[in-house]
């Protein structure tokens, strides 16, 4: 047995060896010609590790049912017997891998011939033939070839990725089992099939849970009856099938890198021999940043067309201004508020938005939402109105709905929806979370991500359409400047998007906690969606396929706010889309 051991270890470190040697990056001189190194951004061309990396532990508990020659002799039941499986393994490369297991168990049976297994007092079949219980009490090492469909499929997804949460694994292998507590010791080659369901539960992948279908083969002989004693009628095999439930755990390092500074190679002639030239490898970032929204808005379904130009959602919120709607009349607002008359009843049009890099700031005029100091609502007072339409040419309105006046932008879907207070319709104060200096707040209130550049609204959106008017003063030169050199150099592989939305909802009809649930996952859907729709159609966009925008649809969007407030720091928050940019600058 000792020698059956060395044998295996001896078989691994082969595989093992063989496989490491194989270089995916890597250099080729023909004649006298150099070729350079080949780009690692392919999700099937990976770098291989050390041997010592990517090597993994596991255990799993299960039944399974034995098929011998006599499998059908007795009631099912008394085929069953649970397995206990212990090992450790390694990964070569993303899709091949090797492992070692131990497992114990027995397996119970019937049979015709009284053997080594058989006890108990023998039983009358329905044929009137005799025939005994049977129980086989062993133990196996084996090891086994491993290969990970779902990456050689899908290709490798990269280092805490949340892609390939779900994989499917494939095993092949051989082993050696030894029958225990019989008279006569015996030992035989066993043949082991799996196929595993692993599911992950984080992004660095480092636990699975594992679902394993799986069946061992044995010799013929393996319960004791052979051709010999059972005549034709023998099987050629005898097996064990069964389910396992295991967890498997990743030792660091986990991943595979795809690409490693390497030098481009070099010929010698008799006369001259050139340096060594370091190829740079190509650089992945990835950005984030937030968007935040008002209360009730989205923008998906936003204003009607206003002279050829659109109510942007996104520049509403860089900068729009109040409702970003004006009295069609200001002859009859002259009038009503020289005689402290209503103004509800007068008609209203929607002002076309402008994009942030090319409106002017001007004095006393707060635009954009949560983009300066200053709250997007304003007062109704014939001072204040009388002040814009001198600087801006038009009275601003309010949305009249139903008796409810609103003092800032909402979707048409949500107009009509009663919040718990008066405070509720405007916008009392601003953060400025989606401009530069709100940065520190969002990093100290926001699970951000370790592995990702943090950047403001105002920043990205000066960066794509333009650092200039009123953007400017909302973002940071600099780091403007820093995004520019990164998306204009570099390439962009991927953009995600996920939305959110508080808990916040004042429906008190029948079923009002799924009817709130529901509409505040639209939101969060909607929001992100309005996000990936402005960016898709940016000239900065357009040699990323459709294909490479995508909005994660959280199952749970919704986050839990206890204020009743719907301006308080904590739902101003949590009313956003969170967008990662994925690219790479080649040097």
């Amino acid at each position: 047995m000792k020698k059956l051991v060395m044998g295996f270890g001896m078989l691994l470190l082969v595989i093992s060896s063989s496989i490491h040697a194989q270089t995916v990056v890597s250099d080729t001189l023909v004649s006298e010609e150099v070729v350079q190194p080949q780009p690692t951004d392919d999700e099937y061309r990976i770098v291989t590790n050390r041997f010592w990396d990517n090597w993994f532990i596991l255990g799993d508990f299960g039944g399974h049912a034995y098929a011998g020659d006599y499998g059908s002799v007795g009631d099912f039941n008394g085929l069953l017997s649970p397995d206990f499986n212990v090992g450790i393994g390694k990964w070569f490369t993303p899709g091949i891998g090797a492992k070692i297991q131990f497992g114990l168990s027995n397996s119970k049976g019937y049979s015709k011939e009284e053997t080594y297994f058989t006890y108990g007092d023998p039983m009358t079949a329905s044929d009137g033939s005799l025939y005994w219980k049977s129980k086989n009490k062993w133990w196996d090492l084996n090891i086994n070839a491993m290969f990970n469909l779902s990456r050689l499929i899908k290709g490798y997804e990269g280092k805490e990725s949340d892609r390939l949460m779900n994989q499917f694994i494939a095993s092949v292998g051989i082993g050696a089992l030894h029958h225990r507590d019989i008279d006569a010791q015996r030992n035989e080659w066993s043949g082991h099939f799996e196929l595993q369901y692993s599911r992950f539960f984080n992004k660095k992948k480092n636990i699975s849970l594992d679902v394993k279908a799986h069946a061992i083969l044995f010799q013929t002989n393996f319960d004791g009856i052979t051709l010999k004693t059972n005549g034709e009628n023998s099987k050629w095999w005898d097996s064990n099938i069964g389910l396992s439930v295991g967890v498997t755990y990743y030792f660091k390092k986990r991943h595979w890198d795809r690409c490693v500074p390497c030098q481009s190679p070099v010929y010698i002639n008799n006369t001259y021999m050139p340096a060594p030239v370091v190829q740079e490898c190509p650089e992945y970032k990835t950005l984030e940043f937030y968007v935040f929204f008002p209360n009730n808005y989205s923008g998906r379904d936003d204003a009607p067309i206003v002279a050829d130009a659109p109510v942007n959602a996104i520049d509403y919120l860089a900068s729009g201004i109040f409702t970003q709607k004006g009295f069609k009349n200001a002859e009859a607002v002259d009038r009503l508020l020289a005689s402290g008359g209503s103004l509800v009843s007068l008609a209203t049009v929607d002002i076309a938005t402008e994009k942030a890099n090319r409106c002017k700031p001007a004095e006393g005029v707060a635009r954009g939402y949560e983009m300066s100091s200053e709250p997007i609502s304003l007062p109704m007072d014939a001072g204040s109105m009388r002040a814009f339409e001198e600087k801006m040419d038009y009275y601003y309105a309010p949305i009249y709905e139903g008796g409810k006046t609103w003092y800032y932008r909402v979707d048409k879907e949500t107009t009509t929806q009663s919040l718990l207070s008066d405070d509720n319709y405007r916008e009392s104060t601003s953060y400025g979370l989606n401009a530069h200096r709100g940065l520190d707040m969002v990093k100290k209130n926001m699970k951000t991500s370790a592995d990702a550049s943090l950047y403001s609204f105002a920043d990205v959106y000066a960066a794509i359409e333009g650092n200039g008017g009123y953007v400017a003063q909302a973002a940071d030169e600099a780091t403007v400047k820093e995004l520019n050199d990164i998306l204009q150099k570099g390439r962009i592989l991927y953009v995600q998007a996920e939305g959110l939305a508080t808990s916040q909802d004042n429906y008190v009809g029948e079923n009002a906690e799924n009817i709130g649930l529901e509409r505040n996952k639209t939101l969060a859907y909607n929001r992100a969606y309005t996000v990936i729709k402005w960016l898709r159609g940016n000239a900065m966009f357009k040699n990323v396929s459709n294909n490479d925008f995508s909005i994660n649809a959280l199952t749970d969007p919704i986050v839990t706010v206890n204020d009743k407030s719907t301006q308080g720091l904590n739902a101003k928050l949590n009313r956003c889309v969170k967008v990662r940019i994925h690219c790479v600058i080649d040097k």
